[in-house]
């Protein structure tokens, strides 16, 4: 014989609250996790706003939190990318790019050095390099200065 337990529903807003718990949410993240236990009762626009207005739900937080954790492996390119996928304004996104525009250059140089111990060779090597950088969301200029500087910047 089964044993069944008969727990309780839980609510919209408890759902969202133990997501809220465990990491930061973009609005529209949060809304998109929501969305499919929405029930008769439920008003979600409504649950989110009240969310924001409190603080417990901050585009801007999210925002600082994927930066920080993003800005030494990948680039400005990158960031803004996955930002943008997840329903931050553009506001926030460029102001997010121009946080990490300072530390750049170190950041690719850094990346760089972890997967190449020498520079290019001949223009296939160069092309190989450059991709590999590309794919880590860091922009032309930067890529140019990792490639051609001299062996003491790379170091």
């Amino acid at each position: 014989m089964k044993k069944t337990t008969n727990k309780p529903a839980t609510s919209l807003r408890e759902r969202a609250l133990a997501y809220l718990a465990r990491r930061e949410y973009s609005y529209k993240e949060l809304q998109q996790k929501l969305t499919p236990h929405v029930g008769e009762d439920d008003d979600l626009p409504s649950l989110l706003e009240d969310f924001k207005k409190r603080g417990w739900l901050s585009d801007t937080r999210y925002t600082e939190q994927i930066v920080h954790a993003r800005k030494g492996r990948y680039g400005s390119l990158r960031v803004a990318h996955e930002l943008r996928q997840h329903g931050i304004s553009d506001e926030l996104i460029s102001k997010a790019v121009a946080d990490m525009a300072t530390d750049e250059l170190a950041a690719a140089r850094t990346v760089y050095q972890k997967k190449f111990t020498q520079a290019p060779q001949s223009r296939e090597e160069w092309a190989k390099q450059a991709r590999f950088l590309q794919g880590r969301g860091f922009g032309f200029e930067v890529i140019r200065k990792v490639l051609r500087g001299s062996p003491e910047d790379i170091e």
